[in-house]
């Protein structure tokens, strides 16, 4: 029968042993002080031994935070979508995956910037190179995909 153990994680341990240790190496050096014939020297040394412990430890702490901070779940989210884009002579095929409800997809092209918005508060901006005569001509949702092709838009006048 397999048992069942309880395991405690404490993911900021460094939080906890860095002050541990400077206490027991300013203790150790006190001791070591304390039983010398020279005790001022000592003392003067313990006092700089200190200020470089507290200086070191605050720095630890200062790198663990940094470490834990360095990625946000927004900046996972947005290196995990992934779109393709599809270059043509005359047209662009843009298809992405945008999560929600057909009626909750909106999708505008202004100034060359690609703007998405779906269900569930998704929304990106992409940059394309496209001119200003370039336009959304085909908007195709289904399943979660969204797939845009995107050409020149013609005044179409003619001449009789």
């Amino acid at each position: 029968m397999t048992k069942y153990q309880k395991r405690y994680v404490y993911d900021k341990s460094l939080e906890f042993i860095i002050p541990l240790l400077v206490v027991l190496f300013l203790g150790v050096m006190y001791f070591v002080v304390i039983r010398t014939e020279h005790r001022y020297a000592g003392f003067l040394i313990l006092a700089v031994a200190s200020l470089f412990m507290i200086y070191w430890a605050r720095e630890l702490k200062k790198m663990a935070r940094m470490e834990e901070s360095r990625i946000t779940p927004k900046e996972i989210e947005e290196k995990t979508w992934v779109f393709d884009l599809i270059k043509g002579d005359q047209e662009l095929v843009f298809v992405a995956d945008v999560p929600g409800p057909e009626d909750q997809v909106t999708v505008r092209l202004i100034n060359g910037v690609l703007y998405i918005r779906g269900g569930q508060g998704f929304a990106k901006d992409v940059q394309l190179d496209v001119t200003e005569d370039m336009g959304i001509v085909e908007f195709r949702y289904r399943n979660g995909v969204l797939t845009l092709k995107i050409r020149r838009i013609l005044d179409e006048t003619y001449d009789k």
